[in-house]
């Protein structure tokens, strides 16, 4: 980050009510929460693929992957109509 966007930030949050600044605070260690889940992450990924149990970590693609709508079914529940077929 460029000083001088620091610098604009930093006089910025004296203007702030304390309401704000502890709502601020909260975005701030979520956002450095999430940076230390990654790197413990990372961690553990090249720590298994240093000792050789995994030779690659894959990372899911979740695009593409749509909502798919739930089917509303009229009667008996599908589970008792699943343990009736297996009597």
């Amino acid at each position: 980050m460029p000083q001088a966007l620091l610098n604009q930030i930093l006089n910025q949050l004296q203007s702030l009510e304390p309401s704000e600044l502890q709502q601020l605070s909260q975005v701030i260690q979520r956002y450095l929460k999430d940076d230390e889940v990654f790197a413990k992450r990372a961690a553990f990924h090249q720590a298994l693929v240093g000792s050789g149990l995994v030779r690659q970590i894959k990372n899911p693609n979740f695009e593409g992957r749509t909502h798919q709508p739930l089917i509303l079914v009229q009667g008996e529940p599908i589970s008792q109509t699943i343990l009736g077929e297996r009597r």
